[in-house]
């Protein structure tokens, strides 16, 4: 029976566990939108906001901020991410009363068929990304000798 036991264990120890939402809430905040599948997106949706609560909830007071810092800190661990959702992400959702990310669902993966989704921020565009070079473009770049 699963008496109160709100966390999925996704086939991992509770270290390696922490670490992949850690590592899934970066590259959302850093990326803005994530690929992943369906069981992963549902716990990294409920982290992530868990962080965006704890960041507006600190308020404008400096010793509030001090505190969600260090504890989003302890749970990200990578200080130019938590920059950017003090930054970035939690201005954009100050209008918001929850509610901060959503799910879209995707085809199937090939390879096993898990079930993939599209994890974003509701009120942040997803950044634009950069077009590769092709090597008629390094060819026009005249070299200095």
């Amino acid at each position: 029976m699963r008496h109160r036991l709100k966390d999925k264990k996704l086939g991992r120890t509770m270290a390696h566990r922490k670490a992949l939402m850690s590592a899934l809430v970066c590259a959302l905040i850093e990326q803005r939108q994530i690929r992943t599948t369906l069981r992963k997106a549902k716990c990294a949706k409920s982290l992530a906001e868990k962080m965006v609560t704890l960041v507006r909830r600190a308020g404008s007071d400096s010793s509030g901020k001090a505190v969600a810092w260090r504890r989003a800190m302890s749970i990200l661990g990578r200080k130019n991410i938590v920059r950017s959702l003090f930054d970035h992400v939690v201005p954009a959702c100050s209008d918001r009363a929850g509610g901060y990310t959503r799910i879209l669902r995707l085809d199937r993966r090939p390879s096993d068929g898990a079930e993939m989704v599209l994890l974003e921020w509701v009120n942040l565009p997803p950044l634009e990304k950069k077009a590769k070079k092709t090597k008629e473009q390094t060819d026009k770049v005249p070299k200095k000798d």
